[in-house]
């Protein structure tokens, strides 16, 4: 079954249930893909269909970090419960100790020793944890260790 497939069964099932968080989230996310798919001109595969639950989790994270900073617990709650949905959509996320042993191995493998080579192993990074990965710590990530030395 392909992940659209997937999404609009439990679009379906959500209806069936009753369940209004779960239901207005999932079609917030089928809006989202229809709006991919307009502007690439084409129907997304599983991979592209990926990017945009991932582009929809970074949207929660981002929003429950605002509404935090602005002390709205009741639309923290909102998006977190959103994001739970979403996120069961990606793969299984990566450890931090697995995620730390890839960006080393990268860093290694492009020859990084300095923060100016943080674009380099970025762009080899990305492709290998997307999806599996919060871009923002993987960055965060990089970063740190370019910038210890390490």
């Amino acid at each position: 079954m392909t992940l659209r497939n997937k999404i609009e069964e439990d679009i379906r099932d959500a209806q069936r249930s009753r369940s209004q968080a779960r239901l207005e989230t999932l079609r917030f996310l089928k809006s989202a893909v229809l709006d991919m798919e307009k502007t690439q001109g084409k129907s997304l595969d599983d991979p592209a269909m990926l990017e945009a639950i991932n582009r929809q989790v970074n949207d929660r994270r981002e929003s429950i970090r605002m509404f935090q900073q602005g002390n709205r617990l009741d639309l923290v709650a909102k998006e977190s419960a959103e994001l739970a949905i979403l996120e069961a959509y990606l793969p299984p996320q990566l450890t931090r100790e697995e995620l730390l042993e890839l960006i080393q191995a990268t860093i290694k493998e492009v020859g990084a020793e300095s923060a100016g080579d943080r674009g380099r192993v970025m762009g080899r990074l990305m492709p290998q944890v997307r999806g599996r990965a919060d871009g923002a710590e993987v960055n965060e990530l990089v970063t740190g260790l370019l910038g210890s030395g390490d």
